[in-house]
């Protein structure tokens, strides 16, 4: 009986350790905000988030964009050689990265949501977003 007792304590302690072990990698994970306030540097900003992800895949990532940074978000933009931004939009959306964009921004330019591609999501301000994200959610902020 003392045997079983040992047992059934130490299997008990085990799984307790185990459970905080998975809680504690669980809570390992970054949670990140980079802010983009310039298109200019979006090329770089995606390549950041893409190295990011390769050294921490279950970094949780948000990319929200003002201003002049809203422009890679846009529908049929390309950066200055000419070339689209979708493919590698595409491919951080499929790594887990959200995109957001400013509705400020596009009151302000006369553009409603249909500007935006379907891969980002319009928030009601960046900034606030932002300010959300690092105060109620516990992102930390990156500014490419």
């Amino acid at each position: 009986m003392k045997f079983a007792g040992l047992m059934g304590a130490a299997l008990f302690a085990l799984a307790t350790l185990t459970g905080c072990a998975t809680q504690q990698q669980e809570e390992a994970s970054s949670k990140v905000v980079y802010h983009v306030n310039d298109s200019s540097v979006a090329r770089a900003a995606m390549n950041n988030v893409r190295n990011h992800k390769a050294a921490e895949p279950d970094a949780k990532i948000v990319v929200v964009t003002h201003g002049k940074g809203i422009d890679f978000l846009l529908n049929d933009a390309k950066d200055a050689k000419g070339e689209p931004y979708t493919a590698q939009i595409a491919g951080l959306k499929d790594m887990g990265v959200d995109f957001r964009v400013c509705a400020n921004t596009l009151k302000g330019r006369n553009l409603d949501n249909n500007a935006v591609i379907l891969d980002a999501t319009v928030v009601p301000s960046g900034v606030a977003e932002i300010g959300r994200l690092q105060a109620k959610e516990g992102y930390v902020y990156v500014k490419p």
